[in-house]
């Protein structure tokens, strides 16, 4: 059984985590703080980032999109399904992989992260550490910078069946673990945008996404909504 070292609320992680899952991998979940010294993390990636997914093999993989293809090339066929999370060809791949940095880079800079930095992160943390109040200006920044990403998603649907194409991808997955994590806290509009509503509505019915909206974070518990299939 493959280990992953995670945080509950780290978009990467769950973004590791839904690949894994769509793929049958029900692996060890070992928990870190990011912000925190860790030998046990620096001893595996020197980076000291997550997620780290350590394989049946022993094998090391680092950082969500390395461990999302690494699955891709070692897996095969997926849990139930036979369509794959890259597409064959090597434009559409592309596209897939734009949009994984997308959200991945851009939205967790712009919005993810400010919401579960300031308001999970920082609370755990020592002064020490940087913890402490949340910092309002942060979160006004998130808060404006989630209706573009919503309206962006939005817009790809409204011209694809799901966001990179006609099938679900790795994009579909990087998308939904960065919005899970600020929907967890309560932090979307979805008023923004129906579109948007609908395909996270469909990507939150799958099978992949139960252990996500199973966790519950000692002292934050989730937005009443976040459990629900129909919100």
């Amino acid at each position: 059984m493959p280990t992953l070292y995670h945080h509950p609320l780290s978009a990467a992680s769950r973004y590791a985590r839904l690949v894994l899952a769509e793929y049958g991998e029900e692996p060890t979940l070992v928990q870190k703080s990011p912000w925190q010294w860790d030998e046990q993390l620096l001893a595996i990636n020197p980076a000291a980032r997550l997620p780290v997914l350590v394989d049946d093999n022993e094998l090391v993989v680092a950082g969500a999109p390395v461990i999302a293809e690494y699955l891709f090339e070692t897996r095969g066929t997926r849990f139930g399904e036979d369509e794959p999370l890259l597409p064959p060809g090597p434009a559409e791949r592309a596209e897939v992989r734009r949009l994984v940095s997308w959200f991945g880079d851009k939205m967790q800079a712009e919005v993810t992260g400010h919401f579960v930095h300031e308001k999970v992160h920082k609370r755990e943390m020592k002064v020490s550490e940087g913890g402490g109040p949340p910092d309002s200006t942060a979160l006004r920044a998130a808060r404006s910078n989630i209706r573009y990403h919503l309206r962006y998603i939005g817009y790809l649907v409204e011209r694809r069946n799901w966001l990179a194409g006609q099938e679900i991808s790795l994009a579909d997955l990087a998308a939904a673990a960065e919005i899970s994590s600020a929907d967890y806290l309560g932090e979307v509009p979805w008023e923004e945008d129906e579109r948007a509503r609908e395909w996270y509505t469909r990507i939150k019915s799958r099978l992949s996404f139960r252990p996500i909206l199973a966790d519950v974070i000692r002292g934050a518990p989730p937005a009443s909504h976040y459990t629900n299939l129909d919100f």
